[in-house]
């Protein structure tokens, strides 16, 4: 059994790694402060059950941002965001980022139907604004590998999204041959 945790030490712990588990959260909901919140709590809740029994790990933080991970992945299974225009989700455009709600919980979403290698560089690309040479130093990889990754998960990850992509609005042509949006048009 594992030994008894003092309270004084898990408030400790609790203070010094709820902002970071938040803004881990945050990010990856596109800032929706509801939602991070929820999801935080439900992080904590997590280990306030598991470290009594396993005992508290040597990283919590590390250990608390892995369940920090599963928790958003778990949510984004059980929830289908709204349909988004494909031109918000071009993943090669330089300018891109998630850093909408709506963008996010997309993104998260594909995310959390890829396997964990793609979705943990696209994360750390995206989500955590890493470059290429940090993600190839953090991974003991080259870059060169680490843009093949990306650009596997990024394939990956747009197949996903395909599902939430509105389609675009159908033109037909009016009587007088101008053309115009399906919705624009009149039956007589």
């Amino acid at each position: 059994m594992a030994p008894q945790i003092p309270e004084e030490v898990l408030i400790q712990t609790y203070r010094a790694t709820i902002k970071p588990i938040y803004a881990y959260i945050s990010r990856r909901v596109g800032g929706d402060a509801g939602l991070s919140e929820d999801l935080a709590q439900e992080t904590w809740m997590r280990a306030l059950d598991a470290w009594p029994v396993r005992g508290m790990p040597d990283e919590p933080l590390a250990w608390l941002i892995r369940v920090a991970r599963n928790t958003l992945v778990s949510h984004f299974r059980h929830v289908r965001p709204d349909l988004i225009d494909s031109a918000v989700l071009d993943l090669e455009a330089a300018e891109f980022s998630p850093d909408s709600e709506d963008r996010a919980a997309v993104v998260s979403w594909g995310l959390a139907r890829l396997r964990r290698r793609h979705a943990d560089v696209l994360e750390a690309f995206y989500f955590d604004g890493k470059s290429v040479k940090e993600i190839s130093k953090e991974q003991s990889t080259s870059e060169r590998a680490v843009e093949g990754r990306l650009r596997r998960a990024r394939a990956k990850l747009k197949k996903q999204l395909e599902r939430l992509v509105r389609p675009p609005a159908r033109r037909t042509r009016t009587p007088e041959g101008r053309t115009a949006h399906a919705s624009q048009t009149r039956t007589p």
